[in-house]
């Protein structure tokens, strides 16, 4: 995106730059007239940056750069001040206009003239309140989803326990009928039935984002992302990968340096995305009904610190390790949400969701009816091909607290997470959670979920980004973690 345009008045070369992204339009000034001997820099949205409680001394910053700098408001008098400045060939473009930004762009201490939306921003940026309120309503925001969205959810998974029955009814007994109840069904249901809260969480996600709120997060983990080398803007793909890995792995693009751009694509499978928020919610409504949003939000917190951990390792190789940048943060102002702009961002997140439904789950329903169904054509799960491949696995995930079917779960959450829950429609029935876990080997299962294998459209999308061999790593070092991660995790869990 471009934060500058140059054009030619009265023979004088005019660039006018962003004062919302001043270091990004500075940058760009000069790259667009670095060549050029006369010319003058006009500063326009300069009432923007005051919003945000900085000022600019643009005098010092002329004598700094060696250019004339003025307001967009002051242009006729900047266009006739005298020709103080000459413009030198700058050789490190960006650290020059960085240095000089850090000396003439100041922070207001004073607030007086501002808004209430103003001092509210100041609230919810500060040092000290701004992360107690980022948690507390990120904790309202998984409450909502959970008191909200339980009722629907509740009424889809009966609709489909009594479709099921009924179609038993109707249908003859056999292979066709079975796949169609068993498979196809009871598959899709059990993805199908958290569509109501999923819908809720990204209504909620949206208002945050288009509001601005979502910039201020990242605002908030700026000083954190700078402990790991790189900058809050690194910060943003994570919250997209929030929504869905892949088109945050596209988003990190931004980033110039190519070291923080490849590190900040390898944090992103990290993030909880919306397919691995039908396994949470399974687990967490049915064994911590009492703290729902507490155990929802310390998955996301985990796959957030154990990210850093994971840059902070990784910028000491010789593939990161790199002189530390620093960057001047710049905020967006707060202002309302558009309704349309929230539905439009919504739909198409639950679109893609619906659309996975109908195409990789359906697929993988089916496939996993088959291995269950067959070879004693009915669904005898002991003696299936599917149980062979989860006794087979099993020696390896028993060190968890999983059997034979939670593995089984596992390696078809590979193509897409969903089909973890479709699976567990099929090998459990109604019965999911409660025959076969404990809230010690649920709270370890879903670990390993957030942290294994991130979906195949995921690996793609980073060989494509950032290469084969990044990708390749991602897939051992993901599977690595959630087993050690798991196995410590469950251990502990067993002494208490």
């Amino acid at each position: 995106m471009a934060h500058s345009t140059d054009y030619i008045e009265n023979g004088i070369h005019i660039v006018e730059v962003d004062s919302r992204h001043l270091e990004q339009g500075l940058v760009q000034a000069v790259h667009l007239l670095n060549q050029k001997q006369h010319f003058v820099i006009l500063l326009t949205h300069y009432d923007d940056l005051l919003k945000t409680r900085h000022w600019l001394d643009y005098e010092l910053l002329s004598q700094l750069m060696g250019v004339r700098i003025g307001r967009i408001e002051d242009k006729e008098m900047v266009l006739t001040m005298p020709n103080r400045y000459r413009h030198a060939r700058i050789d490190s473009i960006e650290g020059y206009i960085h240095g000089a930004l850090e000396e003439t762009l100041h922070h207001s201490p004073d607030d007086t003239g501002h808004s209430l939306a103003d001092r509210i921003d100041k609230v919810l940026t500060n040092r000290w309140l701004g992360f107690p309120i980022l948690i507390a309503i990120l904790y309202g925001v998984f409450e909502l989803t959970f008191a909200i969205g339980s009722y629907p959810q509740e009424w889809i998974a009966n609709g489909i326990d009594n479709l099921c029955e009924w179609l038993s009814s109707v249908l003859a007994a056999g292979w066709l009928s079975s796949l169609f109840i068993d498979g196809i069904v009871r598959g899709i249901g059990a993805v199908l039935s958290f569509v109501p809260n999923i819908l809720i969480l990204f209504i909620l996600l949206a208002l945050m984002e288009d509001s601005g709120y979502m910039a201020r997060a990242a605002f908030l983990m700026d000083k954190i992302m700078h402990a790991v080398g790189l900058h809050g803007r690194s910060f943003i793909p994570m919250l997209v990968g929030f929504g869905c890995n892949v088109p945050a792995i596209m988003a990190a693009r931004d980033i110039d340096n190519i070291k923080d751009r490849t590190l900040t694509m390898l944090m992103i499978p990290f993030m909880s995305c919306s397919a691995r928020l039908p396994v949470y919610m399974l687990f967490v409504s049915a064994f911590f009904p009492n703290h729902k949003a507490l155990v929802m939000m310390s998955l996301y917190a985990i796959g957030i610190v154990l990210s850093i951990l994971f840059a902070l390792v990784m910028k000491r190789t010789k593939w990161f390790k790199q002189p530390e940048r620093d960057y001047v943060s710049e905020l967006p102002q707060f202002h309302k949400p558009s309704f349309k702009e929230i539905v439009v961002h919504v739909w198409d997140r639950l679109w893609d969701y619906l659309q996975k439904i109908g195409t990789v789950i359906i697929w993988a329903s089916i496939v996993i009816w088959a291995l269950t169904y067959f070879p004693t054509h009915s669904m005898d799960l002991e003696h299936s091909y599917l149980a062979m491949i989860g006794k087979w696995t099993e020696p390896l995930v028993q060190p968890l607290g999983f059997d034979w079917k939670m593995s089984v779960c596992l390696i078809t959450g590979l193509p897409a997470k969903e089909a973890i829950i479709s699976t567990m429609g099929i090998l459990y029935g109604g019965d999911a959670t409660i025959s076969a876990f404990t809230p010690l080997t649920a709270f370890t299962f879903m670990l390993f979920v957030l942290l294994y294998f991130p979906c195949i459209a995921t690996i793609a999308t980073l060989k494509r980004e950032a290469g084969r061999r990044w990708a390749w790593f991602t897939v051992i070092h993901s599977l690595l973690l959630a087993w050690v991660m798991a196995f410590i995790v469950y251990q502990i869990g067993l002494l208490f």
